[in-house]
C-alpha cells in the first residue's frame, strides 16, 4: 500500500510538472510569436511532449489560455491602487501613470502580440477584458481624487480612459520616457478639468 501511495504520488508530481512545461512553453510562444501563430505543435516540440499530452492537460483552447493567462499575471502583477494610495489629486494620477507605463514598457512584446490577435481568437477575449475592466477601475480612482467639476467628469474619464491604454502608451513611447508621457497626460487632464469653463467662456 505504501508503495503504491508513493507511486501515484511520483505520478501526480510528473503531471504537474509536464503541465507546468506546456504553460510555460506556450507562455514563451505567445511572446515570441503571439498567440494567433502558436501552434499545438509548436507547443508540444517546446515542452519536449507529444500533441497528445498538450491535449490531455488542456482539452480546448480556452482551458489553455485561462492557464497561460494565469501564469503570466503572476509573473507580470499590473500595479493597484494600493501603490499609490499615498498621493492625492495630480501626483495621484502622475503616480498611477507611471507605474502602470513603466510596466507596459516592461510587457510591450506581449501586449503588442495580445491586441494583435484578439480579434482572431475568442479565447482571448475573456482575459482581455478582464484587463480592460481592471484599467476601467484605475479610471475610476483617479477620476474619483481628482474631484472634477460635474460638468468636466465626462471629459476626465474620456481623457483618463485613453491615457490609460496600451495603444495610446505605444503611441508616445518611442519618443518620450514613461515619466514625461505621465506628465504630458497631466496636461490634457487640466485642459479636460477646464473643459467647461473654456466652453462657457466660449458661449458668451
Amino acid at each position: 500500500m505504501t508503495k503504491r501511495r508513493y507511486t501515484l504520488g511520483q505520478r501526480a508530481v510528473s503531471q504537474e510538472e509536464t503541465r507546468r512545461r506546456i504553460v510555460e512553453a506556450t507562455v514563451d510562444l505567445h511572446q515570441e510569436i503571439g498567440p494567433r501563430d502558436t501552434t499545438i505543435s509548436a507547443i508540444a516540440e517546446k515542452a519536449q511532449v507529444q500533441r497528445l499530452t498538450v491535449y490531455r492537460h488542456f482539452p480546448d483552447e480556452a482551458a489553455l489560455f485561462a492557464a497561460c493567462t494565469s501564469h503570466w499575471f503572476e509573473q507580470n502583477r499590473p500595479p493597484v491602487p494600493s501603490e499609490w494610495d499615498d498621493q492625492e489629486g495630480h501626483a495621484r494620477t502622475l503616480a498611477a501613470l507611471h507605474l502602470l507605463y513603466s510596466y507596459y514598457r516592461k510587457t510591450e512584446r506581449m501586449w503588442t502580440f495580445a491586441c494583435r490577435d484578439e480579434p482572431d481568437l475568442p479565447a482571448m477575449h475573456e482575459p482581455m477584458e478582464k484587463f480592460r475592466n481592471y484599467l476601467a477601475s484605475v479610471r475610476d480612482d483617479l477620476v474619483k481624487h481628482l474631484k472634477p467639476k460635474r460638468a468636466a467628469t465626462e471629459h476626465v474619464r474620456l481623457t483618463l480612459g485613453h491615457a490609460l491604454q496600451f495603444s495610446t502608451w505605444q503611441s508616445l513611447a518611442r519618443q518620450q520616457g514613461d515619466w514625461e508621457i505621465a506628465e504630458l497626460v497631466c496636461a490634457w487632464l487640466n485642459g479636460a478639468l477646464d473643459s467647461n469653463a473654456s466652453s462657457k467662456a466660449g458661449r458668451k
